[in-house]
């Protein structure tokens, strides 16, 4: 995972060198989108094919994307495919979508619930945690059963942990030292 990762940055970089301000957000839509397509494994083994040319890579990726690519989108995928990092492109999404966040003053926060929660459930934790960070938060929810309840939250490499679970493993943790 590292591996890919150190091989994605040098491309979510010079992606993000070239998007102009106003553009970013189209542009992290096109990415996600193409990183999404990239994740599929049907997908990784028709582009491993050696009769599968770049183009009919490039065109399968783009058809199953769903929406229209800037030319600099398009030229970024094409180099992708010809450097033949589709595997990484996942990851130089979510590093392009960090890159334009953090210029945008804005970070993701996954948060983590034991069961679905709504959108005003979100907008109501969102308010005290983005005093807590002291910045924007654009929220990822995730449903994770074993959490019993409460909600885990991450943002960046900070971890903010009310579930549960947390509480009965301090629990133990206070009652077996």
């Amino acid at each position: 995972m590292a591996e890919l990762a150190t091989i994605a940055r040098p491309y979510a970089e010079a992606l993000f060198k070239a998007a102009p301000e106003a553009e970013q957000s189209a542009w992290v839509a096109q990415v996600t989108a193409l990183g999404q397509v990239a994740r599929d494994a049907q997908l990784q083994s028709f582009a491993d094919n050696p009769r599968a040319t770049q183009e009919q890579v490039f065109g399968v990726i783009t058809e199953a994307a769903k929406v229209a690519l800037a030319p600099a989108v398009a030229n970024f995928l094409r180099t992708v495919l010809e450097n033949g990092r589709l595997a990484a492109l996942p990851l130089m999404a979510e590093q392009f979508q960090a890159l334009v966040q953090a210029r945008q003053g804005v970070s993701e926060a996954r948060i983590y619930s034991a069961y679905q929660i709504s959108d005003a459930q979100v907008a109501d934790i969102l308010v005290p945690l983005e005093k807590r960070f002291g910045r924007k938060l654009e929220a990822k929810v995730e449903v994770e059963a074993d959490l019993i309840g409460g909600v885990r939250v991450v943002v960046g490499d900070e971890v903010l942990d009310t579930s549960i679970k947390a509480r009965l493993e301090r629990m133990k943790s206070a009652l077996l030292a």
